[in-house]
């Protein structure tokens, strides 16, 4: 009966939730790309079944990858489906897996929409990836017999509280599923106060990276044109952050004054305001889209392109991760340290807690609270070379030691499927 009540209201709010759309895409062109396939309008699947990943944005869509390969590989007759929320998350597919895959959209959580997903899409299987709970997707699946899987979940206590709220209608939507493959066995405790019961707690996909031979050789292409220059990454910044590295650079050019700052918005439509940011502040940049070398006297390459931050951070001295010098939960850690680089990261990984608390015990990170102490530390790894290096090693082993999670993920799946 909640459900139902659910569906009945989003069913009203459908023209609302129209207009948002249109208004979104208005305000954000990027999201008014193929914005029907949002109410369920994606291209029909022909041939076999798709196997079906969802992934919500650019996070969600790289721990995907590996797991997307190992899919391909044990079921070679069934194309992929992948669907993100994000325009961030569709490039991040498209740079990384090209048209090896069918991307679309994911619907919203409206009846209509994701029945005529399903219909039109008829995957074999589907997983989603992480925190998505959506009460008419799940059930719609369960009507259809698809089964469903929630990989590599995790769920914070915020987001604990929140779900907790609505556990009447959020239980039997979990319990629909196949099986919750949880990150740790505290996040699979908080699935199950929510009502799931098939849930195993089984490590972090985010581990089992890919070999890292291609992006170490896209790192050292890029840096060739730079010489001898020190490289500092700044990677998926938001607004508050790039005011903090240029305020670090200045501070860190006193000490070496021929330092490179590669900065890399989270979301490239910043990157008009970033530019001015920096002209504001009298620092010589060039744009990456401009396809021109960086020259001696620029100090700043601003990154506005998309798929190539793995090539920056291979490419790079020091890394440091942003969101998480302010209120945004951080970003993922873990493809800098694979690639044995010094990761530096503000007090606010909240959604890497587990990562980060791991990376920090290994000495293979440093937590700054602030700018001041940011800089302390990049100083201090590019003054001693053997000290930088000592704790890219030691994040490097510490992906090495904790991947596994990719193959007890799959072993959750049949054997076969049906075409």
């Amino acid at each position: 009966m909640i459900r139902r009540l659910y569906a009945g209201l989003l069913c009203l709010l459908t023209p609302l939730v129209l207009g948002f759309t249109l208004w979104r895409a208005w305000r954000r062109p990027a999201y008014g790309e193929r914005w029907w396939q949002r109410f369920g309008w994606i291209p029909r699947s022909r041939g076999p079944a798709p196997l079906w990943v969802h992934a919500v944005s650019v996070g969600e869509a790289i721990a995907a990858i590996p797991l997307i390969h190992a899919l391909e590989e044990r079921y070679p007759g069934h194309p992929i489906l992948m669907s993100t929320t994000t325009p961030t998350g569709a490039a991040v597919v498209r740079a990384r897996l090209g048209e090896g895959v069918t991307h679309v959209y994911a619907p919203y959580d409206l009846p209509a929409a994701v029945a005529r997903f399903f219909r039109r899409g008829r995957p074999a299987l589907g997983i989603i990836m992480e925190t998505e709970v959506w009460p008419n997707l799940y059930h719609a699946a369960a009507r259809r017999a698809i089964p469903l899987y929630l990989f590599n979940a995790r769920l914070s206590q915020r987001s604990q509280r929140g779900y907790q709220r609505f556990h009447r209608l959020l239980g039997p939507a979990l319990q629909s599923l196949h099986a919750i493959a949880a990150q740790s066995e505290a996040d699979a405790a908080a699935f199950r106060a929510l009502g799931a019961t098939q849930v195993v707690a089984i490590g972090n996909l985010k581990y089992d990276l890919p070999e890292q031979d291609a992006t170490h050789a896209a790192g050292a292409a890029l840096r060739q044109p730079w010489g001898d220059r020190p490289v500092w990454v700044f990677g998926s910044t938001h607004a508050g952050e790039d005011e903090l590295a240029m305020a670090v650079l200045r501070t860190l050019r006193q000490q070496f004054p021929h330092l490179l700052l590669v900065l890399v918005p989270r979301h490239p439509e910043r990157c008009d305001g970033v530019a001015a940011l920096l002209r504001a502040q009298g620092l010589h940049a060039q744009r990456r889209s401009a396809g021109q070398p960086v020259r001696p006297e620029q100090e700043v390459l601003l990154v506005d392109t998309l798929g190539e931050l793995p090539a920056f951070y291979a490419a790079a001295d020091v890394v440091s991760i942003g969101g998480s010098f302010v209120p945004k939960g951080g970003h993922n850690p873990l493809e800098a340290a694979a690639l044995a680089k010094p990761v530096s990261f503000g007090s606010h990984m909240e959604n890497f807690r587990d990562i980060a608390s791991t990376l920090l015990a290994a000495g293979a990170a440093m937590q700054a609270a602030d700018g001041n102490a940011l800089a302390v530390t990049l100083a201090r790894w590019l003054a001693d070379p053997a000290a930088a290096r000592e704790s890219g090693q030691n994040g490097q082993r510490v992906v090495q030691t904790q991947r596994g999670a990719l193959a007890r993920s799959l072993a959750l799946l049949p054997e076969r499927l049906q075409t």
